[in-house]
C-alpha cells in the first residue's frame, strides 16, 4: 500500500497538503504496479464527476450553435430542430430558460468547442460522447443535406471528445449514405467474412445500445436509440444481400 507510506511521509513533510500530495502520488503508483484492485487510477476517479443536466444542456446548445454556423450561413430549419427538440425532450419552460442562458452567455463570450470538449470529457462516458455526435449530425441534416464544412467541424468536435476515427465515420454513415454504407456502419471492409459481420454486429450491439448510455439526459436516450435502430438496419441490410440468418 505505497500510498499510505508515501501519504504519511508527506504528511510528515508538508503536514496536510503533503499528506494528500503523497496519497495521490502513492495511489498512482499502486495501480501501474497493479497494487490497486481496479485499472482505474485516482486521477481518473477524481475527474469523473456527473455534469449537471442544466450544464449538460448548456454545453449541448452551444455545440449545436457551432455545428450551424459551421457553412457560414443560419440555416432556419436547423435551428427549428434544435428549438423543437429541446422543447420536446425537456418541455418549453426548461427549454426556453435554457435558450435565454445560452444567449446572455454567447454574448458576453466566444464559443469554443475546444474548451466544452474538454469539460465533457471529464464528466462523460464515451458512450454519451458517441451520441452527441450523433445528435449533431442530424441538426446538420435538417435543412435536407450535410454540407463539407459541418462534417469537418463535426469531425474537428469528434476529436476534442477523443472520439475514435472509425466510430466517427460510423455515425457518419448513419448519415451520408455512400458505396458499402451498412458495412461502414458495422465498421467492417465488405469483404469481411459471415462470421466476422455477425462479430461485428455483436459488438456493435453491445456499444450502441442505449442501457450503456446510462445518463438521465432524454435528448441523448433518442439518440441512442436511434443509432441503435441504424445498427439493426444496416445488419439487416447485411443479411439480405448476403443470405445469412
Amino acid at each position: 500500500m505505497i500510498k499510505w507510506f508515501a501519504a504519511i511521509v508527506g504528511y510528515f513533510l508538508y503536514r496536510f497538503p503533503g499528506a494528500i500530495l503523497g496519497f495521490v502520488v502513492g495511489s498512482f503508483i499502486d495501480n501501474l504496479s497493479g497494487g490497486g484492485r481496479n485499472a482505474q487510477t485516482i486521477f481518473q476517479d477524481m475527474t469523473r464527476q456527473n455534469v449537471s443536466p442544466a450544464d449538460f444542456e448548456l454545453n449541448l446548445l452551444s455545440l449545436c450553435s457551432i455545428v450551424i454556423k459551421a457553412d457560414g450561413k443560419v440555416s432556419q430549419r436547423e435551428m427549428d430542430y434544435v428549438r423543437q427538440y429541446f422543447v420536446s425532450t425537456y418541455g418549453k419552460d426548461r427549454a426556453n430558460a435554457t435558450f435565454r442562458t445560452f444567449n446572455e452567455i454567447n454574448k458576453k463570450h466566444q464559443i469554443s468547442a475546444e474548451r466544452i470538449c474538454a469539460y465533457l470529457n471529464q464528466r462523460t462516458r464515451y458512450e454519451v460522447r458517441l451520441q452527441l455526435l450523433h445528435f449533431l449530425f442530424g441538426i446538420a441534416q435538417a435543412d435536407g443535406s450535410v454540407s463539407t464544412p459541418e462534417i469537418n467541424k463535426i469531425k474537428e468536435i469528434a476529436g476534442y471528445l477523443r472520439v475514435g476515427l472509425q466510430d466517427f465515420e460510423s455515425i457518419k454513415a448513419m448519415f451520408i449514405k455512400s458505396a458499402n454504407n451498412a458495412y461502414k456502419i458495422l465498421e467492417i471492409e465488405k469483404s469481411a467474412t459471415n462470421d466476422e459481420v455477425k462479430k461485428a454486429y455483436r459488438n456493435m450491439a453491445k456499444k450502441y445500445h442505449p442501457d450503456r448510455v446510462n445518463t438521465e439526459n432524454e435528448a441523448i436516450k433518442k439518440g441512442a436509440e436511434e443509432k441503435f435502430k441504424q445498427v439493426q438496419k444496416a445488419y439487416e441490410e447485411i443479411q439480405a444481400e448476403r443470405g445469412l440468418s
